[in-house]
């Protein structure tokens, strides 16, 4: 699929950067505090207990699991959105809210994206095509946002993913646990896998879905039943 058209030709201007920084800023109302991804499971067992460790798992999120998918997944909304194409959004939206591989997975999405949506629509209201009822998984719901905002792809993307890798970086400064330091210097190795993954989801379409990062859907499958845990999932 070609690169997207931009929006504005200059790149991101002040205001659109001012509302990717408020919509996946932690301040932002969505819970994102809530959920490890599955990496707290990984701690209890043992599988990730350094912070290397902890990037080399996150890495493998972004690359192969559920980061790659939702940039895909963010990135055809988003280009929906710009079509104006009804349709299209109602097919994306859909295909989004039924590709988790667990429970906890599906609840971590959805709950995102409703409680997105609700603050975002609050604050930051706009006219434009609606996203269908039902279940809205958070890619979907960011990338709708962004697009009926004129807030280009790219930089989109590129938040987004630093949101989502971020956020199960936090979780496991407090599980495994480690220093804030080991925190930023993760986030700071996983740079150019973000810029990697960015770039991949901008060229890509609904064909081009999928992961392979079993250890880590395991993981949320088993967090299920963990009998003692500080995350939903």
């Amino acid at each position: 699929m070609a690169d997207s058209p931009p929006l504005d030709p200059t790149g991101l201007d002040p205001a659109g950067l001012y509302r990717l920084m408020a919509w996946l800023s932690p301040s932002f109302p969505v819970g994102a505090f809530t959920h490890s991804h599955g990496l707290e499971w990984a701690v209890e067992t043992g599988d990730v207990r350094t912070a290397v460790a902890m990037t080399d798992w996150v890495a493998e999120i972004l690359h192969f699991g559920g980061g790659r998918q939702d940039a895909i997944l963010l990135a055809e909304i988003w280009r929906a959105t710009v079509a104006g194409d009804g349709d299209r959004i109602a097919k994306v939206a859909e295909l989004a809210a039924a590709l988790s591989p667990s429970k906890e997975r599906a609840v971590e999405t959805v709950s995102q994206g409703k409680a997105f949506v609700l603050a975002a629509d609050a604050s930051w209201p706009s006219e434009g095509p609606a996203l269908p009822p039902g279940d809205i998984a958070y890619p979907v719901a960011v990338g709708f946002a962004a697009a009926r905002h004129a807030v280009p792809l790219r930089p989109t993307l590129a938040a987004y993913l630093h949101a989502f890798a971020a956020n199960i970086v936090s979780a496991g400064v407090r599980l495994i646990p480690l220093g804030q330091t080991d925190g930023q210097k993760a986030i700071a190795a996983l740079e150019g896998i973000v810029s990697e993954v960015t770039e991949e989801a901008m060229a890509a379409g609904l064909d081009d879905l999928g992961g392979c990062t079993l250890l880590a859907d395991i993981a949320s499958m088993r967090h299920e039943t963990q009998y003692t845990r500080l995350f939903r999932t």
